[in-house]
């Protein structure tokens, strides 16, 4: 049984607006962006970049940068590092606003949070104002950081070349607004899910359907897609899982909301664990082992393990509110990762106004000659336990 932990024990940091979008910038440093809208409700638009660390105990977070966006709000973001500059390209309503994340290295004795090497930031942004587009409801980068993709409310799927977002394919993917998308590892395919309830993958070179994902859904009710993932398969780029949440629409009574795993070379859904409320969010580890929901009702988080579904962390109420973000510590992006004595851990945020980590420890294993010193302990004790009732 996965453990279950308290809703205070991950809290990083707290802001004074709603979040709504999640992103690790490098190995220590993660972005959250949300805000009150264009209305004068007096909350702020823009984004927040922290820093991470781990003094021992548990993971802490101090501010590096605060940016304020006017009066559009940053509903979803995207980020590249191609090992010199760090890219950020943000979605707020109808335009998209790429900046340019310039980092310096300074003393770790200049700042709070040891022991780290810290990074100054500067911003420099560039507005792509795209006419006659509707509002940007979901951006990703791919790995490469060659190529882009949006969604919009208009149930279009946008490629664009990336960092210059000249358009490359505009496809008609679905007849509603656009929930999530995301482009897998070899960037050979975007996958896109939608409100018309259809969960396809696209050619990114074509922009023709490889294949659309379909399941056995109890008779009776209607399931809807809420996020979907590409993941790493044996750290193959060529070699891929996909992962989505799916919901009942209505309330759940007896029907289960999903996390679903999928091979996308030939559709077939290979597992699904599920879950006893809606979920909101979805994220997989870079390293592709591990894979973490956020719900709709209770605010919670859970993480998986990706290749079997084996819930592995609870954390019942990890907000007040439903999870709007999740994003793993990554393995592989600029720097070296957090020392901490966590196997994995991810980042979640919620419109409560706060940023959260959740971890789990490295599972213990015992070394081979120690399993099979133990073997042998065992046998011999049972053969002097026989030699001596003369069995």
């Amino acid at each position: 049984m996965a453990p279950t932990r308290r809703s205070t024990e991950g809290l990083l940091a707290r802001v004074n607006f709603p979040l709504y979008t999640v992103q690790m910038l490098t190995s220590r440093h993660v972005l959250v962006a949300g805000g009150g809208g264009s209305a004068n409700t007096g909350v702020a638009n823009g984004f927040e970049i922290f820093e991470l660390a781990h003094n021992g105990k548990r993971f802490v977070a101090e501010e590096v940068i605060r940016h304020e966006t006017g009066r559009t709000v940053v509903m979803n973001c995207a980020a590249h590092s191609n090992g010199r500059r760090t890219y950020l390209v943000a979605g707020q309503e109808s335009h998209c606003q790429l900046y340019i994340v310039n980092m310096k290295v300074v003393d770790a004795s200049e700042k709070i949070i040891p022991p780290v090497e810290n990074a100054k930031m500067s911003l420099f942004n560039t507005w792509y104002d795209i006419e006659d587009e509707p509002v940007q409801r979901v951006v990703c980068v791919g790995r490469s950081g060659k190529l882009m993709a949006t969604g919009g409310t208009d149930g279009h799927v946008r490629l664009w070349e990336f960092p210059t977002l000249k358009k490359k394919l505009d496809v008609k993917a679905h007849t509603k607004e656009v929930d999530d998308l995301h482009i897998s590892p070899n960037e050979k395919w975007v996958a896109s899910i939608s409100k018309d309830g259809r969960l396809v993958i696209w050619s990114s070179e074509t922009g023709k359907k490889v294949r659309e994902l379909t399941w056995s859904v109890p008779e009776g009710v209607k399931y809807l897609y809420k996020r979907c993932r590409f993941a790493l398969l044996e750290e193959d780029v060529h070699k891929s899982r996909l992962f989505s949440i799916t919901n009942p629409v209505g309330r759940l009574g007896k029907h289960k909301a999903y996390l679903q795993l999928w091979d996308p070379h030939d559709g077939s859904l290979k597992k699904m664990a599920p879950c006893s409320e809606s979920l909101s969010a979805l994220a997989v580890s870079d390293n592709g082992k591990f894979v973490a929901v956020g719900t709709m009702f209770s605010g919670s988080v859970s993480i998986y393990i990706a290749f079997s579904l084996q819930r592995v962390l609870h954390v019942d109420q990890a907000h007040s509110m439903f999870v709007t973000g999740l994003e793993f510590l990554p393995q592989s992006l600029d720097g070296p990762p957090i020392t901490s004595t966590s196997e994995t851990a991810v980042v979640s945020i919620s419109v409560d106004n706060k940023v959260c980590i959740h971890s789990v420890d490295y599972r213990s294993t015992l070394p081979f000659w120690v399993a099979v010193l133990l073997v042998v302990i065992t046998m011999f004790c049972a053969f002097m336990l026989c030699s001596y009732l003369g069995i």
